[in-house]
C-alpha cells in the first residue's frame, strides 16, 4: 500500500487545503477519461481518491499518522475492546460488575452534524462547478482561543471528579455490587470548570455566526444526493471537535431534458413531410448544437440515441446519451393549398379520406378566382 502523503504529493506537514489543491491536480492528471489506453489509470485514481478521502477528514488523517492503513478501528478488530464492562454497558448504561464499569472518556465533546440545501442549475449538476453554501454555526471563540476561559485565566480541573468527566456511584443489588457511571454534574462531563468566563462567548468557547463554504460539486451528481464536508459542522463546547457538514443537493429541472439515471431524455417534434422524406433536424444539447438524422419514414415513437452526450457517471468513466424519441406532428387547420396537395397525395396512394366540407369547396373557389 502507497504511502498517502506521497501520492498526492505533499508532506505530512500540509494544511488541508494543500492536501485539496494536491487532490485536484492528480484527480484531472489520474482521471480515467484523460488516460484512456492506459489500463491502470483508473486504479491509480481510485487510490489518490481514497488517500483523499482520509487525509481530508481530521479524524481519519490523525488514525493514519498513527497506525497507518493497517491500524486498528474503531472498536478494534473483535468490535470490542473494553471487555465485559463495556459490553454491560451498552445495555445497563455503564453499569458493571465490581469496580469495571467502563464509560466515555472525559473532555469537551464533538460538535454537532450539520445540513444545509443547496439549488443547483441542471447544467451544474450534469458537468459539476463550485458553489458556496452559507450555514449558521458554532465556531471557536478567538477571544478565549476556545477554552471559554477569559483572558490571562484558564480551566481548571474539575474538584468533583478529579478531571475524569464522570462521577460513579456504588450500589448493592441481588447481583452483587453494582458500579453505574455518569457525567460529573458538575462539570457536565468536561473534567474542567471555568471560574472567570470569557465575556465574549460567556464560558462557551465558541460563538455562533454565518459560515460560507464553497463546495466541490462532482460532475454527474443527481437530485436528492449529499456531500460530507469533514470538520465544517458546528465546533464543540471549550475546544471540542468539530462535526461534519452535509449538503444535499436539490437540481432544478431543465426545460428541455429529462434526467433518468446518466441518461437525458427529450421529446423531439417533427412536421409529417420531414418524418416521411428524411431530414437533419438541428438539435440543441447540453454540449452544442448538433444535427440528428432522421431516416425515411421515421415513426412517432422512434427512438435515437446520441451516445456519450448524456450525464457523466459520478462514480465511473464515460457519459450517459441523449435519448430523443420522435414525435410526428400530424397538421392542423390546413390552407386550402395544403389540403388540396394532401387530397392529391391520397388519391395517388389510393388511401379513402372523407368528401371535403362546404368550407373547403368554397376556400377552394375563392383561391381560383
Amino acid at each position: 500500500m502507497s504511502d498517502y502523503y506521497e501520492l498526492l504529493g505533499v508532506s505530512r506537514r500540509a494544511t488541508a487545503e494543500e492536501v485539496k489543491r494536491a487532490y485536484r491536480r492528480k484527480a484531472r492528471e489520474l482521471h480515467p477519461d484523460a488516460n484512456p489506453d492506459d489500463p491502470g489509470a483508473e486504479a491509480r485514481f481510485k487510490e489518490v481518491a481514497r488517500a483523499y478521502e482520509t487525509l481530508s477528514d481530521p479524524q481519519r488523517r490523525q488514525q493514519y499518522d498513527t497506525f497507518g492503513t493497517d491500524g486498528p478501528g474503531p472498536g478494534g478488530a473483535g468490535g470490542f475492546d473494553g471487555g465485559l464492562g463495556d459490553i454491560f454497558s451498552m445495555f445497563f448504561g455503564g453499569e458493571g460488575f465490581g469496580g469495571g464499569g467502563g464509560g466515555r472518556t472525559s473532555g469537551p465533546p464533538r460538535g454537532a452534524d450539520l445540513e444545509v440545501t443547496l439549488d443547483l442549475a441542471f447544467e451544474d449538476a450534469v458537468f459539476g462547478t463550485e458553489a458556496p453554501v452559507t450555514v449558521r454555526t458554532a465556531v471557536g471563540c478567538e477571544d478565549c482561543e476556545a477554552t471559554g476561559a477569559a483572558p490571562g485565566s484558564s480551566p481548571s480541573t474539575c474538584g468533583d471528579c478529579g478531571g475524569a468527566g464522570q462521577v460513579r456511584r456504588v450500589r448493592q443489588s441481588i447481583l452483587g455490587q453494582m458500579v453505574s457511571t455518569g457525567p460529573c454534574p458538575r462539570c457536565g462531563g468536561l473534567g474542567t470548570v471555568v471560574e472567570d468566563p470569557c465575556p465574549t462567548c460567556s464560558g462557551e468557547g465558541r460563538r455562533i455566526l454565518d459560515k460560507t463554504y464553497t463546495v466541490d460539486i462532482p460532475a454527474g451528481i443527481d437530485d436528492g444526493q449529499a456531500l460530507r464536508l469533514p470538520g465544517r459542522g458546528a465546533a464543540g463546547p471549550r475546544g471540542g471537535a468539530t462535526g461534519d457538514l452535509f449538503v444535499h443537493v436539490r437540481v432544478r429541472p431543465h426545460a428541455t431534458f429529462t434526467r433518468r439515471g446518466d441518461d437525458l431524455h427529450l421529446e423531439l417534434h417533427v412536421p409529417v413531410t420531414q418524418a416521411a422524406l428524411g431530414a437533419a433536424i438541428p438539435l440543441r444539447t447540453l454540449d452544442g448544437e448538433e444535427h440528428l438524422e432522421l431516416a425515411r419514414g421515421t415513426q412517432t415513437g422512434t427512438v435515437v440515441r446520441l451516445r456519450g452526450r448524456g450525464v457523466p457517471r459520478l462514480q465511473g468513466r464515460g457519459r450517459g446519451d441523449v435519448v430523443v424519441t420522435v414525435v410526428v406532428d400530424v397538421p392542423v387547420d390546413l390552407s386550402p393549398d395544403e389540403e388540396e396537395v394532401l387530397r392529391r397525395l391520397a388519391e395517388v396512394r389510393g388511401d379513402a379520406v372523407a368528401e371535403p366540407d362546404a368550407g373547403f369547396l368554397s376556400k377552394l373557389k375563392s383561391a381560383f378566382r
